[in-house]
């Protein structure tokens, strides 16, 4: 395995409040000019987790991000609002707009839960075993990053992250086993958290498991769904994918997520497939 590597810059610059512009690092595969969903996912997380604190221990176990528009390199508005507040269980719904338009572009809901040292039976001969986390398979430095396509234009995929492939996408049903590591800030001297870490990654789960030749097809994730119930621990988000298809132009992917120690969620995409032109 290669050694591990930083990058220079950051996905975004912040302009002024909650306006951002986003840098050549948060662009996608699919055109130079859009960002790919994995920095909106991760912006979106740095909001979720810049709101004020309310004195509770707050755990984000559900993020589902609408990508409504392409999000181009424009400045754009994103702002964060609870919308269910609680002591137990809350819910913030976030926006990102274009700032020219104020056309909304993305919406997320986040379902965050509190945190409590709650006993588990793990003495029980009969329950401990289904309280054990799912082991991870082989670590980040048993993987390789040659599967990774380059672009001829600096982007997310190649500039922002490091990929560490485990099980290499089979063509029979695209399933994958990718180590993915944020290497750049979401901003410029906000140090990274486990869930901006975990937003960025999942959302390349179509691109890794992919069965169709990105040649001849398209299969764009209008969304994206995190369930988490574990805290992530180490920088590498593991994900064990794959995209599954519909005979009528929409597929989806699954995707199991790990950290170095063992399961931690799942995410899923829709997808719209579909023929390039």
């Amino acid at each position: 395995m290669a050694g591990t590597t930083e990058a220079t810059g950051s996905l975004f610059r912040r302009i002024d409040g909650n306006v951002v512009v986003p840098t050549d690092l948060a662009r996608g595969p699919w055109d130079p000019s859009a960002l790919h969903g994995g920095p909106v996912a991760a912006l979106i997380a740095q909001v979720i987790e810049e709101l004020p604190d309310d004195g509770v221990a707050w755990f984000v176990s559900r993020l589902t991000v609408e990508l409504e528009r392409p999000v181009s390199l424009q400045p754009l508005v994103v702002e964060a609002e609870i919308t269910r507040p609680g002591r137990k269980v809350s819910i913030i719904d976030v926006t990102v707009r274009l700032a020219s338009t104020n056309n909304v572009l993305a919406r997320a809901r986040a379902l965050r839960i509190r945190q409590a040292d709650i006993p588990l039976p793990h003495d029980d001969e009969t329950l401990a075993p289904m309280l054990e986390r799912v082991p991870a398979p082989l670590g980040p430095e048993h993987g390789s990053d040659d599967e990774i396509k380059a672009t001829d234009y600096v982007a997310f995929h190649n500039g922002a992250v490091e990929h560490r492939f485990i099980h290499l996408p089979n063509a029979s049903n695209g399933a994958v086993f990718d180590w993915i590591r944020l290497i750049v800030p979401v901003l410029p001297d906000r140090p990274l958290t486990s869930l901006q870490r975990i937003a960025a990654a999942a959302d390349f789960a179509n691109g890794i498991s992919h069965v169709l030749p990105f040649e001849s097809h398209l299969f764009l994730n209008p969304e994206l769904t995190i369930h988490l119930f574990h805290p992530m621990r180490g920088e590498w988000v593991g994900m064990a994918s794959t995209t599954y298809h519909g005979p009528h132009g929409v597929g989806m992917s699954d995707t199991a997520l790990f950290d170095i120690d063992g399961r931690i969620g799942r995410s899923n995409q829709s997808l719209v497939l579909d023929l390039r032109e």
